[in-house]
């Protein structure tokens, strides 16, 4: 997904995905994403999702309403046991706070400030710290 709006974040575990999103999020960002968590449910079943929100400079309505991404969005609460997000705006984080008791999805918002806690929440970290510690 280089060039995109959306980067994959290799993690230190295989069934742990993470995405740090920077700039404004087109439908060709949102469908890559799509792709490659729905060959993520096919072939792992289950797995954590972290997204973490950056320089976030909104969505384009398209992306919005893509129907890749609203397939994967449907599977993920059969496929996904926990998922975090770093940084969302407000009205994102009130969504995703307001509807978390109503999925089966462990659903938590942190903080730009709170990135480390939401690594630590969810169990990983960046490949790249593999060997730190």
């Amino acid at each position: 997904m280089s060039g995109s709006a959306i980067a994959q974040v290799l993690t230190t575990r295989p069934d742990l995905f993470a995405f740090e999103v920077r700039g404004r999020i087109h439908q060709s960002d949102i469908e890559a994403m799509a792709r490659t968590l729905e060959m993520a449910f096919d072939s792992l079943g289950t797995l954590d999702m972290l997204i973490i929100m950056r320089d976030w400079d909104g969505l384009d309505m398209a992306a919005a309403f893509d129907g890749e991404a609203l397939k994967a969005q449907g599977r993920a609460a059969a496929h996904v046991r926990k998922y975090g997000v770093v940084g969302a705006p407000a009205w994102a984080k009130a969504m995703i706070n307001l509807f978390s008791p109503l999925t089966p999805v462990d659903e938590k918002t942190f903080e730009l400030a709170e990135e480390q806690a939401a690594w630590d929440w969810i169990g990983g970290a960046p490949a790249s710290e593999r060997g730190a510690a």
